[in-house]
């Protein structure tokens, strides 16, 4: 989360030179290669996930695709308030469709928490960037579906993780999303004007494609296969907190006495929904217990 938040910050400068879907283009480029050198270098050979390539690559498609395009499209339309907090729905979306496909147990209390975290992110963003939902019915629905897909990656993805590693399933989940946007990124980069790309776009490039793209995703699937979809992704209700603080650090924007009392909504919003837990998870737990013991 902490390189999801500093992306916020890293490529502020960036898109304002580069395209976006061209940004996301080269930034997923960056991922896919250090991923595969990583495949590579972690075991031994860079092969296919065997009886799950097509799953993966479409799960890939979807949630790092299609969200990709249809983001930047949406935000078009939309003031990048709206935007923030539309996409903050994503861990909610989860929630419901982990329990609805059965990938994990049915929770008042995750459920709560998770509209509870919301509301917020809402505070925190209406204090930042202002909200006026409404401008665009078509942008709103795009954003939403955008947040949809990366619910959809993580709640399917979860399965997938049972017979594959977390870096398998996204090494070439990045590599199928990168593969479905290159057309539309080569296309906005070679129609644009690039005079003002220089070293700081350089670094926001590998920062973004590294770390917030490569490493992170990794990371995030790692704790989606220990402790399933709606415990991991509640913890993307910190990420507008944690991009608040370093924006304060490193760009002297001012914190805002109603984004401090969202970022405490927030925790006592994540804190309800890590109460939960995820099926096997309990058996799991005694187990290292007794071992321990």
């Amino acid at each position: 989360m902490v390189f999801w938040a500093g992306n916020f910050i890293v490529v502020k400068g960036a898109i304002s030179v580069l395209p976006p879907v061209g940004f996301t283009f080269l930034r997923y480029s960056i991922a896919a290669i250090t991923l595969l050198v990583l495949l590579r270098w972690r075991e031994g050979a860079i092969r296919l996930p065997k009886g799950d390539t097509l799953k993966i690559f479409g799960l890939g498609i979807i949630g790092f695709g299609c969200y990709q395009i249809l983001w930047p499209v949406a935000l078009q339309s939309i003031p990048a308030g709206d935007s923030a907090l539309l996409i903050a729905a994503t861990p909610v979306i989860t929630a419901l469709l982990a329990m609805a496909v059965g990938e994990d147990q049915p929770n008042a209390v995750k459920i709560i928490g998770a509209f509870v975290s919301f509301a917020g992110v809402a505070l925190v963003i209406a204090a930042g960037q202002g909200l006026s939902l409404g401008v665009s019915l078509t942008g709103d629905v795009l954003t939403l579906i955008a947040a949809a897909c990366w619910s959809v990656y993580t709640v399917f993805g979860a399965s997938i993780l049972r017979r594959h590693s977390p870096l398998v399933t996204t090494t070439w989940a990045i590599v199928a999303g990168t593969l479905f946007i290159a057309p539309l990124g080569i296309g906005q980069l070679l129609t644009s004007d690039l005079s003002g790309f220089g070293p700081p776009v350089v670094l926001a490039v590998i920062y973004s494609g590294t770390l917030a793209a490569g490493f992170a995703n990794v990371i995030v699937f790692n704790g989606v296969k220990l402790l399933g979809p709606t415990r991991v992704n509640a913890l993307q209700f910190l990420v507008p907190v944690l991009a608040v603080g370093m924006a304060a650090v490193f760009l002297d924007e001012p914190i805002r006495a109603i984004q401090i009392v969202g970022g405490a909504v927030i925790l006592a919003g994540v804190a309800l929904l890590r109460r939960g837990s995820w099926p096997g998870r309990g058996a799991v737990t005694r187990a290292v217990g007794s071992a321990a013991r």
